[in-house]
């Protein structure tokens, strides 16, 4: 039986040949091993000269078939880090992105008081990754979150009992504003941004892979956002923030949604590490 580094070796290969990029090809191949042997990167290294298994043998082929299928990682290992933290992924919920903890660090500047009690409503909540960040980093939170998909709920709250938060993370049905209480002092949402005719274009593991209902915003891409801006105002305290995720591109468009809606000042444009406009930070007025 060939050597575990051998078969993740030919398992780069592989990964390669199905249009993966070299350099993640050597990654995914080599965490895909980990992830069935349970094994750590120390462990990977220092053991991998070892023969394999069958076992191991019948499940990393399995497993690698996925990705070589352009099935993302995240679903593969069954989680994606978020914050410093691991929340559980399934093809319910959309994958946690780093440009989305623009979010919890904008929500986290603007209220720096630890023990400061927050009312907070997650829209589009997804794997519950910003509800549940903003809860384990500050005590004092309490959040509503919501999705329209029964099964990502489920497994948000999986994630919430994992970070040790469900007494402060409320999970519920929604449209999303509909049926919510108020008023929140914080409003967050990642909602669905993709154009619809960008749809062919998008990478096969997002566009084939990804719950649609968490990805696509209509024909610009502003569909959701729009029906949140409408309704935000009349659930915010005074003096309370939205910040919501947008798409590359959608700047403007969202800076004149804002400015048609009462009740709202934009106070930025928050820009990720390459620069790019992608979190709004609004204050009800």
């Amino acid at each position: 039986m060939a050597s575990i580094h051998d078969q993740v070796a030919a398992g780069r290969q592989r990964l390669r040949e199905a249009g993966i990029p070299a350099d993640q090809a050597g990654l995914d191949a080599r965490l895909i091993a980990q992830s069935v042997l349970d094994w750590t990167t120390e462990r990977f290294l220092t053991s991998g000269a070892e023969a394999g298994t069958d076992d191991f043998a019948r499940e990393y082929g399995a497993r690698l078939g996925r990705r070589a299928g352009r099935e993302p990682l995240a679903y593969i290992l069954g989680q994606r880090e978020f914050w410093g933290l691991a929340f559980e992924v399934t093809h319910a919920v959309l994958i946690p992105r780093p440009e989305t903890e623009l979010i919890v660090e904008t929500a986290l500047d603007l209220y720096r008081d630890f023990s400061r009690p927050l009312a907070i409503a997650d829209v589009c909540t997804g794997s519950g990754c910003i509800a549940i960040a903003l809860a384990h980093e500050r005590p004092a939170v309490r959040a509503v979150a919501t999705d329209i998909s029964n099964a990502a709920l489920v497994v948000a709250e999986r994630n919430a009992v994992r970070h040790g938060v469900a007494d402060r993370v409320r999970f519920m049905r929604a449209d999303l504003l509909d049926g919510l209480p108020g008023p929140f002092d914080l409003i967050v949402c990642n909602p669905p941004y993709v154009r619809e005719p960008d749809r062919p274009a998008l990478q096969p593991e997002v566009r084939d892979h990804e719950p649609e209902v968490a990805l696509f915003g209509g024909v610009d891409g502003l569909d959701l956002i729009a029906r949140l801006v409408a309704d935000t105002p009349a659930r915010l305290a005074p003096g309370g923030y939205v910040l919501f995720e947008f798409g590359n591109g959608q700047d403007e468009a969202v800076e004149d949604l804002i400015a048609a809606a009462s009740g709202f000042r934009l106070v930025e444009l928050r820009r990720d590490l390459q620069g790019i406009a992608r979190t709004a930070v609004v204050e009800r007025v």
